[in-house]
């Protein structure tokens, strides 16, 4: 037996007891105690029971004094005429069968027999009200820039641009329109004196001589079609064609470059070139007016039915352009694009009864007549306006870096919508006259007069683009009118003895009128009864005014020319858009008229292209150095020396090297 030393014989007796607690550890019986539940294998099901409770309000709190009241029924399954509308029974001995609704007295409808008089409730009908939105959207912009990029040392002091000559050339424009500037009428009188003012100055202007140059003038009783600047066509351009809102991205291009370049040396190229968009403007009018406040399948004139339908375009411009010859070289930019877009549409649904089917000879034998006292007026007039000035001037030289500057690409946008529903009726009476008019006027005006010129010693052999037109001037208006051109006639003898009877207080509609073929079909007849005139007037005025003329000098840099550099120069391509829809319902059937018919289309579009300011012989570069400032050293350098500020180090201080004291103080 080998004896240990005390230290040694305690750490083995250590080592025995761990293997022994480790052993025991292994072998030990430690389950927790529960009480195994058997899974029921038939569950009890109880059986589904549909239950047709409904909740179709929500709880609130309690008020009190608040009595209980049953909800009605659902509107959907009611039917707007009484069961004994479907049919009645044939009376003998009743030749006087009639029934009539008072809308002033209580509501009720009755029918008097030889034997009996039965009376009931019946639906109420509302009149409608007079309705007119007098809308003056204007947006003002001034973005006249001045920018000096590069080493250059000039000032380049030009004449500044005040836009007078913009104002004049705008207020020109505008008297080309016939119809000049209407005054916004305040009353139906007034209302009325604006349609028969611009019928008169239409008028005039279609006999009249005209002493502007492409100016197409086209007047008719009925205008049908798409005219493109002035010449009829199947199709209209669109707009997406010519000018996008988006972002012009393609997915399958490639990332674009970055402006440095890495050689297998390791050396740094920075892409040198200089970028200018000076214009790239865009002002927008959008309007859209859908007139369907009251129509009838039938309507009845006892007065004039007076309808004018016109649009008037016009496009201005004043590109005059003096480019220097330094550049000739240069790729340029696109040409102007002028578009005047008019669509005149009907459409014409006298063919269609009311009651679904001309062929029926059942005819209506009850009627309800509502009745507006006065005049009926719909009137909406919009104008729109947007002015803009972006007139820059700017020195640019080249510094052997990428240069990017933005002075113009301004946005401005109006936008209305105006959408009247009203009310339908199968018969529409009017004691008075009608007058309907759409008018749609749209002006466009850019002045974009550049200078562009080259300071003495400047020169490229780099590549190099300019483009100071590329503009696009853009009107596009569409009427289109629910109501066919030849859809009016006489005011038969029935109809004038309905209205009549009706001015008169009376509540009874003769037989005549109810045996007309448009009401085939109807089981009971919808009557609107206006004692004066109906009033309809849609008017919508746009105008994009752009002042966009540039003057902008090329130098050298006086320190290290760069010759190379790359140029790109767009002084132009802003857009002036107009767009304006009218769709105006005007009848779903026949007019009768008892007095005069007069009905007026006129398309008036006009081209001024103006080669307005001249500036002759006149060189660009000497222009530019006429008002170039040469800044020498002296200038350049301060009046007195000025005492350096010294600023102390704080040694103490946390090193502000993230690389810990490797940058020196």
């Amino acid at each position: 037996m080998i004896m240990l030393d005390k230290i040694t014989e305690e750490i083995a007796h250590f080592i025995g007891v761990f293997h022994v607690s480790v052993e025991d550890a292994r072998y030990r019986e430690a389950y927790q105690e529960f009480t195994l539940n058997l899974v029921q294998t038939e569950p009890d099901v109880h059986p589904v029971v549909d239950s047709d409770f409904a909740a179709p309000f929500e709880l609130l709190d309690y008020e009190p004094g608040i009595d209980y009241r049953s909800p009605g029924h659902d509107p959907w399954h009611v039917r707007p005429w009484p069961p004994l509308f479907q049919g009645l029974p044939r009376l003998h001995g009743a030749d006087d069968l009639h029934v009539g609704r008072d809308h002033h007295w209580p509501q009720h409808w009755s029918y008097h027999a030889a034997a009996k008089t039965m009376k009931f409730d019946a639906p109420e009908m509302q009149p409608p009200g007079s309705v007119a939105n007098y809308l003056n959207q204007a947006i003002v912009l001034s973005d006249d820039d001045y920018f000096s990029v590069g080493g250059h040392n000039l000032k380049f002091s030009p004449d500044p641009i005040d836009n007078s000559a913009l104002f004049s050339g705008a207020e020109y424009a505008a008297s080309l329109s016939p119809l000049g500037d209407l005054e916004r009428p305040g009353s139906s009188a007034e209302t009325i004196e604006v349609i028969k003012t611009a019928i008169t100055h239409l008028d005039a202007a279609a006999s009249g001589p005209v002493e502007a140059a492409q100016i197409f003038l086209h007047g008719t009783e009925a205008i049908d079609g798409i005219y493109v600047n002035g010449e009829l066509v199947a199709e209209a351009p669109l707009l997406k064609d010519h000018y996008t809102f988006d972002e012009k991205t393609d997915d399958s291009e490639p990332d674009p470059q970055s402006n440095t370049f890495i050689s297998e040396d390791g050396a740094v190229t920075i892409k040198v070139s200089v970028e200018l968009q000076a214009g790239g403007d865009t002002l927008v009018n959008d309007a859209v007016m859908k007139n369907f406040w009251s129509g009838g399948a039938v309507t009845a004139v006892l007065g004039d039915h007076i309808e004018l339908n016109a649009i008037i375009q016009i496009n201005a411009i004043w590109d005059t352009d003096a480019i220097t010859s330094a550049v000739n070289h240069w790729t340029t930019g696109d040409a102007n694009e002028l578009y005047n877009i008019a669509t005149f549409e009907r459409l014409d649904n006298s063919g269609v009864s009311a009651g679904g089917s001309s062929h029926s000879s059942d005819y209506p034998a009850y009627w309800s007549i509502t009745e507006i006292k006065g005049d009926l007026m719909i009137v909406n007039w919009l104008e729109q306006l947007v002015f803009m000035s972006d007139n820059d001037v700017g020195v640019l030289s080249s510094s052997g870096v990428t240069t990017s500057i933005v002075s113009g690409d301004n946005l401005g946008m109006n936008h209305a919508s105006v959408v009247e529903l009203g009310f339908g009726y199968d018969l529409i009476i009017i004691g008075g006259s009608v007058y309907d008019a759409n008018i749609i006027q749209q002006l466009n005006i850019l002045f974009d007069n550049d200078v562009v010129g080259a300071v003495s010693g400047f020169q490229t052999t780099g590549a190099g683009a300019i483009s100071s037109s590329g503009n696009l001037l853009w009107n596009q208006a569409h009427i289109y009118t629910i109501g066919g051109s030849d859809r009016f006639d006489s005011l038969p003898q029935d109809y004038l003895d309905a209205a009549n009877g009706l001015s008169s207080g009376g509540k009874t509609i003769p037989g005549g009128v109810l045996s007309d073929h448009a009401f085939a079909g109807l089981d009971g007849l919808r009557v609107l009864y206006i004692s004066g005139d109906l009033i309809n007037l849609q008017y919508i005025k746009q105008t994009n005014i752009l002042g966009d003329s540039d003057q902008i000098a090329l130098a050298m840099d006086a320190v290290s020319p760069h010759p190379g550099a790359e140029w790109s120069i767009s002084t132009g391509s802003n857009a002036l858009l107009n767009n304006a829809v009218i769709v105006d319902l005007d009848s779903f059937g026949k007019t009768y008229v008892g007095g005069e018919q007069y009905s007026q289309e006129t398309l008036f579009q006009a081209e001024l292209i103006s080669h307005q300011p001249d500036f002759g012989a006149s060189n660009p570069d000497a222009l530019v150095n006429e008002a170039i400032l040469f800044l020498d050293d002296s200038m350049l350098a301060p009046d007195a020396t000025q005492t350096g500020a010294n600023i102390p180090a704080d040694y103490d201080a946390h090193p502000d090297d993230g690389l810990n004291t490797m940058l020196g103080h």
